[in-house]
């Protein structure tokens, strides 16, 4: 075990204790005010250079090594999401209808562990440090890309991130060269129909009918409309419509996302997408709104840095627990960092069936194995470290 392994062990009591402290207290994003805060007040005791409010509520720490060298950024997100927690333990969130529930307090708090060490190590330090504490991952447009409009990423020269991962094992890490999780779009319709009486349905034009068939016309376009080889999801996740069981609803609403991977496939399903809505509701003499959103790029990793966690991984973990990760249709937007600089997005396992860590990210009882904090330092610190080298 080396110096800043030995470090990060040794403080990973104290990792435990941030995560748990911004667990109970966790902020929306656009608004992670006092955590962002909480932050830079750690930074700034380590006698790390600090910017506050970059692009929003960003924090941007600077360490500075002894000697010349690469400047290499690691990033770890804040923001929580608007969910009740129902978790029965001692550090479940006193906030109402806020929770961590995708892990960034565990990100938050890995980030520190390593600010910490790092500072603590500076005379080893062969290059820059730059410490990324991003607002707002979860709500577009996000907060990466006005971190980077600020300068952010101004000097650096790789980026690397990880995300705590529920659905892989505690000692298990995963990723890979070239995309790596899906460019996430969102979608509104609105379909004005015709009210009335529910038993005069021949004097309406029902918008709850119109919606069910795009609701089942929508599933074409993956089903039948594209390369089965290519991956593509899109689902609707909400249906509104109508208020009373005889009352035919002049207007329903659906909202839904679109997940893809190939930028030509995401502006063809976009194409589709609107196509199917315009055919299935002037054959029901129906009028539309659509309101289609495009979200974050691609995470695209860096071939170069790609093997660099493959390297880096084996010679901590061993090669049984490094893998090559799967494509993952959840959306992240560290695909901006990764279209400015090269870099690498890692997932690390956290889940941990025996110890009932089994729910999955944005559920009201998601938790993590907190171990996975200290594989998560290691492993950001040490491509740092390696990439310096």
């Amino acid at each position: 075990m080396n110096d800043f392994q030995a470090s990060l062990q040794a403080n990973y009591e104290e990792m435990v204790a941030w995560r748990r402290y911004l667990h109970q207290n966790p902020e929306l994003s656009f608004h992670e005010y006092r955590t962002a805060e909480f932050v830079a007040s750690h930074l700034q005791s380590w006698d790390i250079e600090v910017r506050k409010n970059v692009g929003g509520n960003g924090i941007v720490g600077l360490l500075r090594g002894s000697s010349e060298g690469p400047t290499v950024a690691l990033r770890a997100d804040m923001d929580a999401l608007p969910i009740q927690d129902e978790k029965n333990c001692t550090y479940s969130s006193l906030t109402k209808g806020v929770m961590h529930a995708c892990g960034h307090d565990a990100h938050t708090s890995t980030l520190l562990g390593i600010a910490k060490v790092a500072s603590q190590h500076r005379a080893q330090l062969k290059g820059n440090l730059v410490f990324l504490f991003q607002h707002a991952e979860e709500i577009t447009p996000g907060g990466a890309d006005s971190m980077i409009q600020d300068g952010a990423l101004e000097g650096v020269d790789a980026v690397f991130g990880v995300h705590l991962w529920t659905p892989f094992p505690i000692g298990h890490f995963y990723s890979k060269a070239g995309p790596l999780m899906a460019a996430p779009d969102e979608f509104t319709i609105h379909i004005q129909g015709k009210g009335g009486h529910g038993g005069l349905p021949h004097q309406t034009i029902d918008s709850i009918y119109v919606a069910s068939q795009l609701v089942v016309n929508l599933q074409s376009i993956v089903s039948r409309q594209i390369d089965p080889i290519e991956p593509c999801v899109v689902s609707v996740g909400s249906f509104h419509g109508g208020s009373s069981f005889n009352v035919i609803a002049e207007t329903s609403v659906l909202n839904g996302t679109v997940r893809t991977f190939n930028a030509e496939l995401r502006q063809d399903v976009k194409q589709r997408l609107e196509r199917i809505v315009h055919t299935t509701c002037e054959m029901n003499q129906a009028s539309y709104k659509i309101n289609y959103k495009l979200g974050y790029p691609t995470v695209v990793n860096d071939g170069k840095e790609a093997e660099r966690f493959f390297k880096v991984g084996t010679e901590l973990f061993g090669a049984e627990a490094v893998h090559e990760s799967p494509l993952i249709m959840a959306g992240e937007d560290f695909s901006y960092y990764l279209n400015h600089r090269p870099g690498c997005f890692m997932f690390v396992g956290a889940g941990n069936v025996e110890a009932g860590i089994i729910h999955p990210h944005h559920h009201p009882k998601f938790d993590i194995d907190e171990k996975s904090m200290l594989n998560a330092a290691n492993l950001l610190l040490g491509m740092a470290l390696d990439y310096m080298a």
